[in-house]
This record gives C-alpha cells, sequence and structure tokens, in this order.
C-alpha cells in the first residue's frame, strides 16, 4: 500500500522459534504493540496481527500468518503478551521433534529466525532443560482455550460462612444477658482459697 492518505502500512513482526519434542516456543518481537491478536488453530495455524506501538509506527499493522509443521494441542497452549514481545508456547499434537518450523518446504520468510536463547539440539533436550529448567518464565500465561479462569472460580470456597463461624467462637458471651455475665464474672472473682478450703469440724 501507498503511505499517502493516512493508509493503514502492513509489515511482518519479527518471530523467534525454538522446539522440544512436545513444545513449540514462538516469540513475536514487537515493543509496545497495540491491540494484539493471536489465533492458533488445531490442524497448526497461526495468525497474529497488531498496530506498531512507537510513535513513528502508529499507522503501520502488523501481520503475521505461518502454517506450522504439525498439528497442535490449542487447549494446552499457553500465551503471555509483554510490553516488549508475545510469548507463545505451543503444544505439539503428537510428541516429536519437527523438520522445520513451517509445513512448506524451502528456506523461510526472513522474518522467521531461530530462537538461540532457547534453542537445542534433539540429543541435548533433556540434559538442557534439566539446566535451565523446562518451560517460559513468568507466571502471567493465559490459555489459548480460554476455560482456566471458570476452572479457578469452581475451586474457590466460600469464606463468609467460615467468618461468621469463627467470630461466633471468638465471642461466646454476646448472646448471654448481662446478669448471667455479671454471675461469671463474680465467680472468676474468688480466690483459689476460697473456692477449695473446706469448713471446719466443730
Amino acid at each position: 500500500m501507498g503511505q499517502g492518505g493516512g493508509e493503514v502500512l502492513s509489515r511482518h513482526p519479527q518471530i523467534l522459534w525454538a522446539q522440544r519434542s512436545e513444545t513449540v516456543y514462538l516469540t513475536v518481537e514487537l515493543p509496545d504493540a497495540k491491540n494484539p491478536q493471536v489465533k492458533l488453530e488445531p490442524d497448526g495455524r497461526f495468525k497474529f496481527s497488531a498496530m506498531g506501538g512507537g510513535s513513528s509506527s502508529d499507522n503501520e499493522s502488523y501481520e503475521a500468518d505461518l502454517e506450522l509443521y504439525g498439528k497442535v494441542d490449542v487447549e494446552g497452549s499457553k500465551i503471555n503478551v509483554g510490553p516488549r514481545h508475545i510469548l507463545c508456547e505451543i503444544e505439539k499434537g503428537e510428541e516429536g521433534w519437527w523438520k522445520r518450523l513451517l509445513k512448506q518446504e524451502g528456506k523461510a520468510p526472513a522474518y522467521v529466525r531461530a530462537d538461540w536463547n532457547r534453542w537445542v539440539d534433539e540429543d541435548d533436550e533433556e540434559e538442557e532443560d534439566e539446566l535451565r529448567g523446562s518451560g517460559m518464565d513468568g507466571s502471567e500465561f493465559t490459555s489459548f482455550g480460554g476455560d482456566s479462569d471458570e476452572e479457578e472460580d469452581e475451586e474457590l470456597p466460600d469464606t463468609s460462612k467460615v467468618d461468621e463461624e469463627e467470630k461466633e467462637e471468638e465471642l461466646p458471651n454476646a448472646n448471654k444477658t448481662d446478669g448471667e455475665k455479671e454471675e461469671e464474672l463474680s465467680n472468676t472473682n474468688k480466690t483459689d482459697d476460697e473456692e477449695e478450703v473446706p469448713k471446719a469440724e466443730v
């Protein structure tokens, strides 16, 4: 598209990839992306779109449409949208080492590169993951399936009833009359000698 008339330009973001026998890691490098959209389909179709985040790229649209080498488990895959990049942890449909990232043979697009920070050879996978810890860092991953929130809501207990029971236990005298409270107070003020010393026989 031309640059005049306020037209939106379409570009490809840089995508880094690495894999394990069960997982493919995709990192979309796009700092301050606006309204990022990621779609993953079971047949391995990966789609990404967002508007550029920088002031000089507000009118630039970034898109990527990749057909991955094999099928994937959408429900088991995770995504984390950060300020500088979008991290995708994609579970493979079947365990095994892919020959390449994309189904189409030949050279990958120029914007798709190996993630050397995560890259390991197939023979070194087990040893390398023990050293680094498998998976991505961070606790803000969400599921592509979108069922995680519902599961969390079901597991939350009803704390209101527990609080009421605890209050009743902590305040045993709350429902007693003033006369009963005074009687208890007078009994507690008696000394041990008054309660325990028996009367002397005459």
